[in-house]
């Protein structure tokens, strides 16, 4: 494919009811009673985030002081799916027999998975949905996989805790969730990890990987993570990535002995 051919612009708008018309919906919450002026104020900030004709479709009171707004409009903007390329970890996604066969043959051992919520983060739905045997939307988590050995401590871990359980179990894996963002919490939570990992000589032993709702590859490397994923993701995902990534690992270190 020649550079042409490559930086043919796509452009694409927010599709509502015909093609191009850029209809999106907003929502949002005013720290204002439900009035009318209050929904006159939505509107008018709709038009200054720059949406054609908008209309408040859906209001509601939250409470004294507080209220809801469901605003619907015209998006003027359009961007060239062409020019973008996201990060994303490259591996292939295989199903749980084929995760099972494949730690089973190139390890000849259980992969042992530490996971848990960190610091003040108390919610585990991530974590849970991952690691716990029933997993989450049909998708069995990683207590299930035969082949491997699945630990997770939970919400509200230390970093210290963590890595110290990691030591104790002989850890592949260090997962990671982070739900809690607030004040971007979750950037000093995974860098604090990160660097107790560095400090404990550690990093370059396990595979670390974090996952949460406003988790990217991207974000996870600039952090000193191996893998970063976002929603929709499930167990084998990260399984295969993690097997992946230590046959990779292994099979470096395989080569760099036999040049010696």
């Amino acid at each position: 494919m020649n550079d042409a051919q490559q930086h043919t612009p796509r452009w694409v708008k927010p599709y509502g009811d015909t093609m191009d018309d850029g209809r999106v919906q907003v929502s949002f919450t005013l720290p204002v009673a439900l009035d009318e002026n209050s929904k006159e104020a939505a509107r008018q900030l709709a038009l200054q985030m720059g949406l054609d004709e908008p209309a408040v479709v859906h209001s509601e009171a939250m409470g004294p002081g507080f209220s809801f707004y469901v605003v619907y409009g015209q998006c003027k903007h359009r961007v060239d799916l062409s020019g973008i390329k996201v990060a994303k970890p490259e591996f292939e996604v295989l199903d749980k027999e084929t995760i099972n066969q494949k730690i089973a043959t190139l390890m000849g051992r259980k992969m042992v998975v530490v996971g848990a919520c960190i610091e003040t983060d108390a919610h585990t739905v991530g974590i849970d949905a991952i690691m716990n045997m029933k997993g989450y939307n049909g998708h069995k988590g990683l207590e299930s996989y035969h082949e491997m050995r699945a630990i997770n401590l939970g919400a509200q871990v230390d970093s210290e805790e963590l890595v110290a359980r990691a030591i104790e179990e002989k850890a592949d894996v260090i997962l990671v969730s982070q739900v809690v963002t607030q004040k971007n919490i979750h950037l000093d939570n995974l860098t604090r990890l990160s660097d107790i990992l560095e400090a404990e000589g550690l990093r370059e032993h396990v595979i670390l990987i974090v996952g949460g709702p406003r988790i990217s590859h991207e974000l996870a490397k600039e952090l000193g993570y191996d893998a970063g994923f976002g929603t929709g993701c499930y167990a084998e995902n990260v399984a295969s990535f993690a097997i992946d990534e230590w046959a990779r690992r292994h099979a470096s270190h395989h080569a760099s002995d036999h040049t010696r």
